[in-house]
């Protein structure tokens, strides 16, 4: 409802001009500078932070990854290894769909892409005060049988 008051209070305020600065301008992303370039969102799904690019969100070179005994029980199960990992960090795209951008104590994020050995697969990092925090690995494609807890 307040969407459609907007739309009509910026019809009413150009009244007799052309109508260039409509509200549906303003809902798409990207149209003639109204919201973030579409090449941010080219990088990103959903990316929530308008004119954000991923590297203002997350440290993509960070000192050093902290692996979690879920994360490495993880990586052993799905074949993924330590060069990888930071591979998706380095290039991956965030989804933020899978990613928790204000969780306490400390934000996750879910970055996605492909590794060199071609596989698809989701990280979960958590940027921590002591270092990145790599928490679970996912293989996108994959089922692997793995007793992690």
């Amino acid at each position: 409802m307040s969407y459609f008051l907007i739309a009509a209070c910026q019809n009413t305020s150009n009244s007799g001009n052309d109508n260039t600065g409509s509200a549906n301008e303003y809902a798409k992303p990207g149209k003639k500078g109204k919201g973030p370039a579409r090449d941010n969102y080219s990088k990103t799904e959903n990316n929530p932070r308008s004119g954000a690019a991923d590297e203002d969100v997350i440290n993509r070179h960070p000192g050093h990854l902290i692996y979690t005994k879920h994360a490495r029980c993880r990586m052993d199960c799905r074949h993924i290894d330590e060069s990888e990992v930071e591979e998706i960090l380095e290039k991956g795209r965030i989804n933020y769909r899978k990613s928790e951008p204000a969780g306490r104590p400390d934000p996750k994020y879910a970055l996605e892409g492909t590794t060199h050995d071609g596989q698809q697969v989701r990280i979960i990092f958590a940027p921590a005060k002591r270092g990145m925090v790599v928490i679970t690995v996912i293989d996108l494609d994959n089922e692997w049988n793995c007793d992690c807890k």
